[in-house]
């Protein structure tokens, strides 16, 4: 089946909370709904704000999400990237990014960052494989870039 990556629609919040919130459990072992509000709304926190939300779907069922958000006017950051466990290894999580970038493209952004934690293998290998490079780490996380093309450059 193919994947159709688009923008987020209010009625994907149920299935896009769940299944970010999933990922997180799958990587800790638990997970606190409430230390992530922006997941109870992400219309409201998010597409309200000017900020961009994307979800994979296949068959109609949501299999991946990710946002970005701007830091300024020059760089975004990309947030909230999950692919359900039985897609993963399939393309999609690159695709999200690959979309995300296009967004951050057309904001204007020169730069986008991301960050995960040290031992996030799945997510450091995404983002490294999508061209990103580590500029920092402290304890707990790592941090990486990508500088984008000027659009009139494509």
């Amino acid at each position: 089946m193919s994947v159709n990556i688009r923008p987020f629609t209010p009625r994907d919040q149920a299935a896009a909370r769940q299944l970010v919130l999933n990922g997180l459990g799958e990587h800790f072992g638990w997970i606190d709904e409430t230390r992530n509000p922006d997941l109870d709304d992400i219309d409201a926190h998010y597409i309200q704000r000017g900020s961009a939300f994307v979800v994979a779907e296949i068959g109609g069922a949501i299999v991946g999400a990710g946002g970005l958000i701007a830091v300024d006017a020059h760089t975004a950051r990309i947030v909230r990237m999950s692919v359900s466990r039985a897609q993963r290894r399939n393309g999609i999580g690159r695709a999200l990014v690959t979309r995300l970038l296009d967004a951050a493209r057309q904001r204007g952004c020169a730069r986008v960052i991301v960050s995960t934690e040290h031992g996030w293998d799945d997510a450091i290998n995404l983002y490294t494989r999508c061209g990103f490079r580590e500029y920092a780490r402290d304890e707990v996380d790592i941090y990486f870039a990508l500088t984008l093309a000027p659009i009139s450059n494509l």
